[in-house]
């Protein structure tokens, strides 16, 4: 099966082409190209153009965007009004007392979403059982419906107090919405959430309406592209819970694409993961614009429903209630500009030059010193060989940029450079500490996976701080998330809130409402036309301590729950909740949401073994130069060109690894390629 898996970046769009037909070493075809805002479809066909990729070539074709959540983070979305329960206008406003840094003088309270002169209320009420206390007078929507027309509103979020239990109102109140005014896009909450917690429920309501005819407008034109292009089969969108699924199915509920390229990553770590046989890895994904990161456990990519956009020490964020693979995201990337603050403090991110103009060495008029720029100056990105030398390094413009800095800080380039890549390794510890030691994982215990375009770059430092012993650096790890995307399954997930006491009597409660899950599940794939052949499922529990606020997320045997295994389930949340939190209570433990994600298999890439041609580790050498590691760590190293490496080979430090799109800094230890063409550095 001939297979293309496309990631939108805020800086790259990547392309992967997989062609099993292939000649030997050719089978997988990739491409980089410019990102295209705010036409990023554009960029996909430049992509696909590049690598003369006909429509009709295509067997599978599986795409990642940051556009949703791009338009989230700056504003983009529609117009958007919010019709709630009479007496709750004001949730959106309320929001939640909890600071992330209690101390912090500077805290913020998140704008909401929809301002209030586009919340409106309407008489209805149901009860936290689902019970009816109040009928929905659907009379009240016609006025309302006027005064929003009026006022240009583009989509309308429907959030009722407790449809989360019952939807028949948050139904009612649509179809009538839809009768009055067909051309206004229109959501209800329960189609995305159907979990308690009011305010995050209507926040997410909120946004994923803001964003709901962005996503069908960008998800139809892609799709026009691509038939122009001669596509005629199903394209499919990777979602944020790590799985696929069809652009029809997700064109009405664009929210759940908000980490789309980035769980395409972490899933294709896992994959590698089981094909060298390492179940601990910690993922770095480094792009032009951010660094994400998550933690890998046993084989394990972490879920969770607790995801949080722009949250920070001093401004709490808004909560998206969509199930997203566990990822801490940060503004640090190649294109992140380093600026002074008020104090003359160097700082690096989170604003980014982006694609256009770029970093200043692009020679696009770009004028800030960036990290790329630094990496440049201190020769491990080698300037005739940029982007496979598709890009001509402007030195003048990235010293100019450097100077400017040097002149206010009284230092050297030189000193510059290196300060601004310790920053920007700082910036990225802390994040690797949120997703490993902050959550009760030793370092220690893990390997490093980095990817994307910095990824090689920035590993050793990294892993050398946090003792990490090992640094994997993928096959074509530009574009790795792409290769993630072709190892996904088709995937949909259904998160309810059914608080109870996990206990050995409320076995079989537990179970039906499991099954419940699943038998909803299978009929909503089979009402899409989905083929549910090797459909299965996986099963988990949102739990807490009785008298408690927050849960920890526990997997579930897909078994019959009896009293053997609930007591199994109540001994593995104890041991999760201690690993957090550092103590175990003796307390009852209650169950407040099942979990069942619905996965159906999909055909797989697994990578070629490469062949090895007999040639010596000197014989992949290109050229030597002097690299600065830092202040007191220069040296004339050697450059290996990656294509040329083969499994077996060592490579010792200290060394600079090129291709294309990536560098690799081996300055400590020593690199070996593994049987599957993975760069592994010992730290």
């Amino acid at each position: 099966m001939k297979r293309v898996a496309t990631d939108v970046g805020g800086t790259f769009t990547d392309l992967v082409h997989f062609d099993p037909e292939a000649a030997p070493g050719s089978s997988i075809v990739c491409a980089k190209v410019d990102s295209t805002p705010p036409g990023f479809e554009h960029g996909v066909m430049n992509a696909l153009a590049k690598t003369q990729i006909r429509g009709e070539d295509m067997d599978f074709f599986v795409h990642g965007s940051t556009i949703i959540i791009n338009t989230l983070t700056e504003r983009k979305g529609v117009k958007t009004a919010l019709i709630t329960t009479r007496g709750f206008r004001d949730v959106l406003e309320i929001a939640r007392g909890n600071r992330p840094d209690l101390f912090n003088f500077r805290y913020r309270k998140p704008e909401p979403l929809v301002p209030r002169y586009l919340r409106r209320e309407v008489t209805e009420r149901i009860d936290y059982k689902g019970n009816v206390l109040t009928p929905l007078k659907t009379g009240e929507l016609r006025p309302l419906v006027d005064e929003l027309r009026v006022e240009g509103v583009d989509a309308i979020a429907v959030c009722f107090l407790h449809a989360y239990r019952n939807p028949d109102h948050e139904l009612a109140a649509v179809r009538e919405i839809q009768r009055l005014w067909p051309e206004v896009a229109v959501i209800a909450s329960h189609v995305l959430s159907r979990e308690w917690r009011e305010y995050e429920r209507t926040n997410t309501t909120a946004a994923a309406a803001s964003v709901q005819p962005v996503a069908y407008g960008y998800l139809s034109g892609l799709e026009a592209s691509l038939a122009d292009r001669g596509f005629s089969k199903s394209a499919y969108v990777m979602l944020s819970n790590g799985g696929i699924d069809t652009f029809a199915a997700v064109r009405n509920k664009g929210i759940t694409m908000v980490e789309s390229g980035p769980a395409a990553g972490v899933f294709g770590a896992a994959t590698l993961g089981r094909l060298t046989g390492t179940q601990n890895l910690i993922t770095l994904d480094i792009g032009g614009t951010t660094a994400k990161c998550s933690l890998i456990e046993n084989g394990r990519v972490r879920l969770t429903n607790k995801y949080v956009l722009e949250r920070t020490p001093r401004y709490a964020g808004y909560p998206l209630l969509v199930p997203v693979v566990d990822i801490v995201e940060i503004g640090n990337g190649g294109g992140s500009i380093a600026w002074l603050d008020d104090a003359g403090k160097l700082r690096v991110g989170p604003r980014s030059a982006g694609a256009d103009p770029g970093p200043a060495a692009y020679g696009r008029g770009g004028k800030d010193f960036t990290t790329t720029d630094a990496h440049l100056l201190t020769g491990r990105i080698d300037p005739g060989h940029f982007l496979g030398g598709e890009i001509k390094v402007d030195l003048d413009a990235m010293n100019e940029a450097a100077g400017r800095l040097c002149k206010v800080m009284n230092v050297s380039r030189e000193e510059l450079a290196r300060g601004v890549i310790r920053i920007a390794n700082n910036n990225m510890v802390n994040a690797l500490k949120l997703v490993s030691l902050n959550r009760g994982y030793d370092p220690r215990d893990f390997s490093l996976v980095v990817f994307g375009g910095g990824g090689g770059l920035h590993g050793t430092d990294l892993a050398r701080t946090l003792q990490i012993p090992e640094v994997i650096v993928p096959v074509n790890a530009s574009v790795f998330s792409c290769w993630g995307m072709m190892q996904t399954d088709l995937r949909r997930d259904r998160i309810v809130s059914v608080p109870l006491v996990l206990a050995v009597t409320n076995a079989s409660e537990v179970d039906t409402t499991f099954r419940k899950l699943e038998m909803q599940l299978r009929a909503e794939l089979e009402s899409d036309r989905v083929d549910t052949a090797g459909l299965g499922f996986q099963r988990m529990l949102d739990m807490r301590y009785e008298g408690q606020e927050h849960t920890v997320k526990v997997d579930v045997p897909d078994r019959l729950i009896n009293a053997e295994v609930v007591e199994q389930i109540q001994e593995k949340f104890r041991d999760d909740y201690e690993r957090e939190y550092s103590y175990r209570l003796s307390s009852q433990i209650e169950v407040v949401n099942f979990h069942v994600a619905a996965v159906v298999p999909v055909e797989q890439v697994m990578p070629a073994k490469p062949g090895k041609t007999g040639r010596g580790v000197k014989d992949c050498i290109r050229s030597e130069r002097q690299v600065d590691f830092g202040p007191l760590d220069v040296h004339r190293c050697a450059i290996y060109e990656r294509a040329l490496l083969e499994p077996g080979m060592l490579i010792e430090a200290p060394a600079i690894i090129d291709e294309p799109d990536t560098t690799i800094v081996v300055d400590s230890g020593r690199a070996r390629v593994d049987d599957f063409g993975n760069i592994r550095i010992e730290v």
